[in-house]
């Protein structure tokens, strides 16, 4: 396939160094129209190059814009993918493995907000795994949170999928956003005073599990005033994650732990709860998941600001390639451990 003279490049290695280089590039190809070149893929990972579920991502963004792609097996470090225009429409992609389903979503989403219909996207794969955005994240947290800068979407999940055993669904509804509609976002008060529960999911696993979790949230520092149980019949093998919410008069801010074979309860507990106390703790209005997820809807929207607890280096990786291929600019600053992060026109 021949490269074009537009065409923008990308070192994977930079920054992280992970799948988030990757996702956001295809998206940003497409709603840019211009052709990319990613080398170094994934190349901080322990086995770098196109895993199945980021082989995934390039065949959704190549879908949703008739694009062509090079490069695209797995394993594979270097990709040429030239989009065409993202048109909207019934989308279906099947990760064929227990791959994040959220991880495609996100991938596709920005772009599909910019095509000229209503689009469908359902994916089959894993619907809660770690080091992914669990669908609870994505329904509750992170999709009220850009409804206001002009992005409306509705999800649904239709199967639960756990690592390792896969084989969830999830369903998104997706309007376009007009470019006059949006708005620039600004998130930088604290919805506090959070009343706060707890879901815990049990799939295939004894009850007792659930139970002993239950327990040591409510013996934990932070004032939890429920706890759901989530009996998951639907699920191909066995799963366990215990979320934190933090229920404010406007958001909802969603954090998750897995358990997992040789994990005590008690490692899964104190993650998801040192992880929401450091964020009530900070009076930020943003976790530092979404803080990262928000960057290119805020570029998008033509502005705006918020406040996070962390400035994660997934998120610095991730303000540098927003840059390569929009003209904006974003800037940080800290006063008392809060980081407020800017984006402007550059």
């Amino acid at each position: 396939m021949a490269h074009d003279t537009d065409t923008i490049l990308i070192d994977g290695s930079e920054g992280e160094g992970g799948g988030q280089i990757l996702r956001t590039s295809l998206s940003l190809a497409c709603i840019a129209g211009r052709p990319l070149r990613i080398e170094n893929i994934r190349a901080a990972r322990r086995n770098p190059g196109l895993a199945r579920q980021h082989l995934s991502c390039v065949r959704a963004a190549c879908k949703i814009s008739a694009g062509e792609c090079d490069g695209a097996a797995l394993g594979s470090r270097t990709l040429y993918f030239r989009p065409g225009p993202v048109r909207g429409g019934d989308f279906s992609f099947d990760i064929r493995s227990a791959g994040s389903a959220s991880l495609v979503i996100q991938t596709v989403l920005p772009a599909l907000f910019t095509a000229d219909a209503t689009s469908t996207i359902t994916v089959t794969g894993g619907t809660h795994n770690p080091l992914a955005p669990p669908f609870d994240f994505i329904r509750e947290t992170f999709l009220p949170a850009v409804r206001p800068l002009g992005f409306g979407c509705d999800a649904s999940l239709l199967k639960h999928g756990f690592f390792p055993a896969g084989g969830g669904k999830m369903t998104f509804r997706i309007e376009p956003s007009r470019a006059n509609a949006r708005r620039p976002i600004d998130l930088c008060t604290s919805d506090q005073p959070y009343r706060i529960n707890a879901r815990i999911y049990l799939a295939r696993l004894p009850e007792h599990i659930a139970r002993r979790q239950e327990k040591l949230l409510l013996r934990s520092p932070i004032e939890i005033a429920d706890v759901e149980h989530v009996r998951v019949t639907d699920s191909n093998g066995p799963g366990n994650c215990v979320m934190v919410r933090l229920c404010g008069a406007v958001r909802t801010t969603v954090f998750t732990a897995f358990g997992m074979r040789g994990r005590p309860s008690e490692q899964v507990v104190e993650e998801v709860v040192d992880m929401a106390g450091g964020f009530l703790q900070s009076d930020a209005a943003v976790d530092r998941f979404l803080a990262d997820q928000l960057l290119i809807y805020m570029a998008l929207s033509g502005g705006g600001r918020y406040t996070t607890n962390e400035l994660s280096n997934h998120l610095l990786t991730n303000i540098e390639t927003i840059k390569k291929f929009l003209p904006v600019d974003f800037k940080t600053e800290e006063r008392a451990g809060v980081h407020q992060v800017s984006c402007l026109p550059a």
